[in-house]
């Protein structure tokens, strides 16, 4: 339980980092002159890196253990976090960007490490609230970097200008508390470090080969680029949608979007635990038909949320449609650990760069799909000319392709069936 708690909120201040910036954009933005295309190509950036890092870390956590992993990548990322508020161009801005997105790969060992740390009856639930717990480092980040940017200017430390670039320190300083008290405070397996059990992987299994091997990793993929691929575009794109589209301020905005965040706490270890339970009875096709029921509820309330018209709507749908995303979310990994358990870390790591993927697939679509419009306001007496962005025509598309995607996990489902017989085995797999 000590490397539990531990493995949960290092994973919560690795999101804390990966979308710290995500509710500063609006000022970064106006700072650095960044364009409608620029604002476009660095939110792709900050999930382009993930989808490489996680293919990789899922092989090198099998290999060398969740320990040693997370306390190298925590290290290595604390440096562009720390660093970014150097940045004075938008070249360098996008580098620092593309190279904080490397942390999203510590997902990957959070997931590796809950699995191995549990008995299987409940490896969905551990996972999904890790992962839940550690998802609402993204609602933290929207909901709290605004006010320690605003904490900076009133103590007079920067202008409200400069005010992001000292608010990034916090987030990189905790990566740095979470390097060490993972390495002096955690263990690989529940026997203990990976050397001191004698443990190894045999060189002639390529658990990454024996991962891409199986359709259920495919499907599974799918699945999460349909979830967490939307989860990580929510959180990079509603606090612009809320302040272009419905005027809304950065304080609100970012509250607004931290709340879909915070819904990580409840609706992702939901997933998991119904999940188990639906386990326990149907197996894994049962699980596999939740999963499509809950990407089905997704692009409904995506659509709605498209098409609200005002706040307050806005916001409402938001929670719904994040409540089934979420869920979804957590669905998907208590599936992860069953496809085969001698590559939990390179299932892991395909499943999870597939959310990448998907984030990635979302940030070009939204740079397409997004409408320039300028706007005149009133600014202490002065009038101003804004460039705003809709992204309205963006969501609502989206709301349409998770639909089919879950239509089409819903068709194909049957694949992933196994054997009645099956059900029983969900409670004696090894970890």
């Amino acid at each position: 339980m000590k490397t539990f708690h531990i493995t949960w909120f290092t994973f919560f201040c690795c999101f804390l980092a990966w979308f710290g910036m995500a509710p500063l954009m609006k000022i970064a933005k106006e700072q650095l002159h960044l364009t409608k295309d620029q604002i476009g190509n660095i939110q792709i950036a900050s999930v382009s890196a993930t989808i490489v890092a996680r293919l990789l870390i899922g092989r090198l956590v099998d290999k060398f253990g969740p320990r040693l992993v997370y306390t190298c990548l925590l290290v290595l990322c604390a440096i562009p976090v720390l660093l970014i508020g150097t940045s004075n161009s938008y070249t360098s801005f996008l580098l620092f960007r593309l190279a904080i997105g490397v942390i999203g790969a510590s997902f990957v060992i959070t997931q590796f490490h809950t699995s191995v740390m549990f008995a299987p009856n409940i490896k969905g639930t551990a996972n999904a609230t890790a992962g839940g717990f550690g998802n609402a480092g993204a609602g933290a980040a929207n909901f709290f970097m605004p006010m320690i940017a605003a904490g900076f200017v009133a103590l007079g430390f920067c202008t409200k200008e400069d005010s992001w670039r000292y608010a990034m320190i916090l987030p990189g300083a905790l990566l740095l508390v979470c390097a060490f008290l993972y390495y002096r405070f955690t263990k690989d397996t529940p026997a203990g470090n990976y050397k001191e059990i004698g443990y190894k992987v045999a060189n002639k299994k390529n658990t990454f080969l024996i991962a891409l091997k199986d359709y259920r990793t495919w499907i599974l993929t799918i699945a999460y680029a349909a979830s967490f691929g939307v989860e990580i575009s929510v959180d990079n794109f509603a606090p612009i949608f809320f302040t272009d589209s419905f005027g809304a301020s950065l304080a609100i905005a970012g509250m607004a979007a931290g709340i879909f965040g915070w819904i990580n706490l409840i609706a992702r270890p939901m997933g998991g635990i119904v999940a188990d339970k639906v386990g326990k009875v149907w197996g894994f096709d049962g699980k596999s038909f939740l999963l499509a029921v809950l990407l089905l509820l997704e692009g409904i309330g995506i659509v709605w949320f498209a098409k609200s018209g005002n706040l307050p709507m806005a916001i409402t749908m938001m929670l719904i449609f994040g409540f089934s995303l979420k869920m979804a979310n957590g669905a998907t990994y208590s599936l992860v650990p069953f496809v085969s358990p001698i590559a939990v870390g390179s299932v892991a790591g395909i499943v999870g760069a597939g959310g990448n993927i998907g984030a990635m697939l979302i940030a070009f679509m939204f740079k397409a799909k997004a409408v320039h419009a300028t706007k005149t306001v009133i600014e202490n007496g002065v009038s101003k000319t804004k460039d705003l962005i809709d992204y309205t025509a963006a969501f609502t598309l989206l709301g349409y392709i998770i639909l089919g995607i879950g239509i089409a996990v819903f068709i194909f489902r049957t694949v992933t069936a196994q054997k009645k017989s099956d059900v029983k085995d969900l409670a004696v797999v090894p970890a």
